[in-house]
């Protein structure tokens, strides 16, 4: 347990970080960050932070006041939207592009977590502005108006595109995952396909090939592999499997026996794998509460995909034409409609 002047002080830390910035690609694991937080901070009152009675009227992250699909959708205690970011942030910069965003629609009643991975290049509506690619609505908004507006942008975006609110958001980027990973000793991902790095981040990488089946893999590899996408069926879609496959082995890790002791450090390191982040340590709580002791990553995260169409069109930031995916409007909505409403 962790001593109390350090919970003081990991309070106050978390205070002070809930404005910060946080499988860039690797989004996805952010919800393995929080179990780790939730697991570490179990000592909090059990009754006040149950899901069903803190996951309780939420407020939306963003303004969609203008959407009537958010109007009507139907909150139920216990269960929240989270949108997982993955930008390309170099250290020092203020501003990144968007390289993966994933929506969790997670029920802690029933201990389901729809997940929905959404190409960087969909075309969706920016206020003020109008049809870009996704990617590059929160750098142009952390440009023009700071850090947390580009993300509240962001998320807006993806909000009207779904249809259904947004409660929370966190962000990591590729240091982020690859000290997650690390700090775990490493995970196993069952690859899906043959993967080959063609745009490595470090050049001692590129063109290493790694065979189907379970890799057991370091911080800097699951990145190199959740950051490929050019030698994958599918480019972004490929891409999307292994962030699945990481965010699994990732979870896996994390709940074995043998890591119980890391916990309490890894949870006051949460700013070395989240940029950013609007959840609370109590949120976090919760959530750590919702998923202990009935948490079975390959059988309760499903991962549901969205087929859309490449096309060149105008870009209305950009005031150019440009490569862009158009998402099956029916398909994404039939599947917000089964997995990701109340």
């Amino acid at each position: 347990m962790v001593k109390k002047n350090e919970t003081e002080k990991s309070r106050s830390t978390f205070r002070k970080s809930r404005r910060r910035h946080r499988v860039l690609r690797y989004v996805l694991l952010t919800l393995a960050f929080l179990l780790v937080a939730g697991t570490a901070y179990g000592f909090f009152e059990y009754h006040k932070l149950k899901p069903a009675n803190h996951f309780n009227n939420l407020q939306a992250v963003g303004s969609t006041k203008n959407n009537s699909k958010v109007k009507n959708y139907k909150e139920k205690a216990g269960v929240f939207n989270v949108l997982l970011i993955g930008s390309d942030a170099r250290k020092g910069n203020t501003a990144s592009h968007t390289d993966s965003m994933v929506l969790i629609h997670a029920d802690l009643n029933n201990h389901t977590y729809n997940m929905l991975s959404i190409p960087r290049d969909t075309r969706v509506y920016m206020q003020g502005y109008g049809h870009t690619k996704l990617t590059s609505v929160q750098y142009i908004s952390q440009v023009k108006h700071g850090t947390k507006k580009g993300i509240v942008d962001a998320v807006t975006a993806v909000s009207n595109l779904t249809g259904v609110p947004i409660h929370y958001y966190a962000e990591t980027n590729y240091w982020g995952l690859q000290y997650m990973v690390d700090a775990l000793g490493g995970i196993e991902m069952n690859l899906p396909f043959k993967v080959t790095l063609t745009h490595a981040w470090y050049s001692r990488n590129q063109g290493k090939t790694f065979a189907p089946g379970v890799q057991k893999l370091s911080g800097e590899m699951v990145t190199e592999l959740c950051h490929e996408r050019y030698s994958l069926p599918g480019t972004d879609y490929g891409r999307q499997q292994l962030q699945q496959a990481a965010l699994i082995g990732i979870a896996k890790k994390v709940m074995q026996p043998s890591n119980v002791t890391r916990l309490p450090a890894l949870s006051r390191s949460l700013s070395k794998f989240l940029i950013a982040t609007n959840m609370s340590t109590e949120d976090m709580v919760s959530v750590g509460l919702g998923v202990k002791g009935d948490f079975h990553p390959e059988e309760q995260i499903k991962y549901r995909q969205v087929k859309g169409r490449g096309v060149k069109m105008y870009d209305d930031l950009l005031k150019a034409n440009n490569s862009q995916i158009i998402l099956d409007q029916t398909e994404l909505q039939a599947t917000i409609k089964k997995y990701f409403s109340n």
